[in-house]
């Protein structure tokens, strides 16, 4: 699977001009979306087999620039039964720039509680080991 793609906007970059330490969550988070739109499909019911984050990590290693070529390689690091555990590495210009990490629980947003990892949420977490 490709790694995702991000578009660095001009708002994301601060006074310095490199983008500000906050934004690169929410590139990780885009990498998440797309990564398990590809393995879910779109159709995927987030409300009842929802994920909440309950922790991430950064390592920043080098700036991003506004006219990098941004993308975000996502890999599963870990599985339990209800959590797991994504790591994240940020390339700029195909230069490895920043890592990072999440711990995801499973959530049921109907029940208003969490869940075991369902099977088909598992096995698409396997692929990216």
């Amino acid at each position: 699977m490709d790694n995702a793609k991000i578009q660095v906007r001009f708002s994301d970059c601060d006074m310095m001009g490199h983008v500000n330490n906050a934004v690169y969550l929410s590139y990780f988070e885009s990498a998440r979306i797309y990564y398990l739109n590809q393995l879910l499909g779109k159709d995927w019911n987030w409300k009842k087999n929802g994920i909440i984050l309950l922790k991430n990590t950064i390592e920043y290693k080098k700036p991003v620039f506004l006219q990098d070529k941004v993308e975000v390689q996502l890999r599963t690091k870990h599985i339990g039964n209800k959590s797991f555990s994504l790591s994240y590495t940020l390339f700029a210009n195909k230069k490895e720039k920043t890592t990072g990490e999440s711990v995801l629980v499973c959530f049921d947003f109907d029940k208003n509680q969490t869940t075991e990892i369902p099977v088909l949420f598992q096995k698409a977490l396997e692929k990216l080991k």
